[in-house]
């Protein structure tokens, strides 16, 4: 009887002790398999870490940037070794894991941490980081703190979704190099790996093209910071900016290190009024008539003439620096909200349409499109994907085959299905509620952006991405983004308050398997991160980090 007790004691003692090391544990996104052990493992005054050669040495230098934000969180000092018996992490090559999976076995003995490829040891140590500390996260010392220790646990992760994006609009208003680093910086720390620039709009272009340099001499600069809407009016302000060649191959080394891919878009032949005001002798449909960088919200109708040959040309010598620029595998073209009243006045225009054998003038944006996805394909380094927001299905989109990537944002799901039952790959990224600059509450403090304050973070994590969809269409799916536009955003602090936490659970619907998705965990893991979020000076909206 006295062993029994003994033992009913024992197991409420260990039960109740892998309870609390669960509600230790808070990581984002959650992994696809978690089991929480009873034990822990201690960090001494030094640890040694056993490396598997890989090709350039890129496993070590993945390592070297865990050590540095370890050993400046923690004071302890890290150290290679040759031996695996040896060693408090170990981290091996696994060919058989997919490219982004890790496994990571935490015993009372060893970390183990294995991947087929540098990024999936990436995201297993952004894992061993939640771990241990949020300081250790953020890279910053905690003061007065001796001993370090992990929960025991085992761990098997592999992304739900190849691409977890997040778009920064930076045509309408412009953030700068340091700005970009830091989101990059924050979707790395949720295991996001697309970045979507969106470089050009009506109200400004962004990006250094060398061969056309009115570009940003021109179309970079706008007279007035505020864009007017209803109400709102222009301010007379002299303002804009542009990123240099030499800017963004800085952020695409910079994002590289963080397995991060760069997607830039060119929003052409609509949302381009600052290009035809740049070269409105050969992009403008009325190039008589006076064009300047757009001042207002909205929809311009100043389209490029996509009937001139000099604006095709145009466009290819753009592809041609972007693809030296972005050695990644997608360019965005853009394809939605393209007015066609100017196209219908355009004699140029009228008689391509005519020529084609069409009466539907959205069919010229198609016959545009395809002449530059066959210019492409003549490139012998291709690597380039075609990408296109959803408005493109409602042309003639046959012409463009199904080897583009449609994104769906308005009526997003049944654009996804539409494009998946055409063959081509999709991404969800729905207006309501992945657009992220959208107001988070219906509070008074809220800052000046779109929408009514129902794109709470409850919404957006209770979003179901692919949800009902057909078995045979799911691998069309690609994946998910947050959108962010800056119509109302001016400032880097409301950039990231808007971003902050709800960037975080869009991650975990691109991470992790739907079956573990639950809106009150989630709640309780990102609490924790108010702590990182501080640590690393970033704003974020607090109201469900009470």
């Amino acid at each position: 009887m006295k062993n029994k007790y003994l033992l009913s004691l024992l197991w409420v003692i260990v039960s109740g002790f892998g309870i609390l090391m669960a509600q230790e544990i808070a990581i984002i996104p959650q992994p696809a398999h978690l089991i929480v052990k009873n034990e822990s493992f201690k960090f001494g005054k030094q640890l040694k870490v056993c490396i598997a050669s890989y090709r350039g040495d890129s496993v070590t230098l993945v390592f070297d940037s865990f050590k540095d934000d370890f050993q400046k969180a923690t004071g302890i000092k890290v150290t290679s070794v040759r031996s695996e018996a040896k060693a408090g992490i170990v981290l091996s090559v696994n060919q058989t894991l997919a490219p982004e999976a890790y496994k990571l076995d935490v015993s009372p003995k060893q970390i183990r941490i294995e991947a087929a490829r540098p990024a999936g040891f990436y995201y297993a140590l952004q894992t061993l980081k939640q771990l241990i500390s949020r300081h250790v996260m953020a890279g910053v010392a905690v003061g007065g703190r001796q001993e370090w220790s992990i929960p025991t646990v085992e761990i098997e992760d592999v992304p739900r979704f190849e691409w977890r994006g997040f778009m920064l609009d930076e045509g309408r208003h412009f953030f700068g190099k340091d700005e970009v680093k830091r989101v990059i910086d924050i979707m790395s720390t949720y295991k996001m790996n697309r970045f979507h620039w969106h470089l050009t709009e009506d109200q400004g272009w962004r990006i250094e093209i060398k061969k056309y340099p009115k570009l940003t001499e021109v179309g970079a600069w706008r007279n007035s910071k505020v864009l007017a809407y209803g109400d709102v009016k222009t301010d007379g302000q002299r303002y804009g900016g542009f990123y240099t060649q030499n800017d963004i191959k800085e952020i695409v080394a910079y994002a590289k290190t963080k397995f991060v891919e760069i997607i830039p878009e060119i929003d052409i032949p609509g949302h381009s009024q600052a290009a035809v005001a740049a070269y409105p002798e050969f992009l403008a449909c009325d190039p008589e008539n006076m064009h300047e960088v757009w001042l207002r919200q909205g929809i311009s109708t100043d389209v490029i003439n996509v009937a001139n040959p000099q604006a095709m040309q145009f466009a290819r010598d753009v592809i041609d620096e972007l693809i030296d620029l972005f050695p990644f595998r997608y360019i965005h073209l853009g394809g939605d909200e393209c007015p066609t009243n100017k196209w219908q006045k355009n004699e140029e225009c009228q008689s391509l349409l005519k020529e084609m054998g069409s009466t539907n003038f959205r069919d010229l944006q198609i016959y545009f499109y395809k002449q530059l996805k066959d210019y492409m394909a003549t490139k012998p380094a291709n690597q380039q994907r075609l990408v296109f927001w959803n408005e493109v299905l409602h042309g003639n989109t046959a012409l463009l085959g199904n080897d583009i990537t449609i994104m769906a944002w308005i009526g997003a799901d049944a654009a996804a299905q539409n494009a998946a039952k055409q063959g081509m790959s999709t991404i969800l990224s729905p207006q309501i509620p992945y657009y992220i600059n959208r107001r988070q509450s219906d509070l008074p403090t809220e800052p000046m952006s779109q929408g009514h304050g129902t794109e709470t973070v409850e919404a957006v994590y209770n979003y179901q991405p692919m949800k009902g969809v057909e078995a045979d269409l799911q691998p069309y799916y690609s994946g998910v983004q947050a959108n962010f536009w800056t119509e109302w955003v001016v400032d880097s602090s409301v950039l990231e308050y808007l971003m902050l936490p709800r960037l975080a659970a869009v991650a975990e619907a691109g991470w992790t398997p739907q079956e573990k998705r639950d809106y009150v965990s989630f709640k309780e893991r990102i609490r924790k991160d108010a702590v990182l979020y501080d640590l690393k000076g970033w704003n974020y909206g607090k109201h469900i980090m009470k």
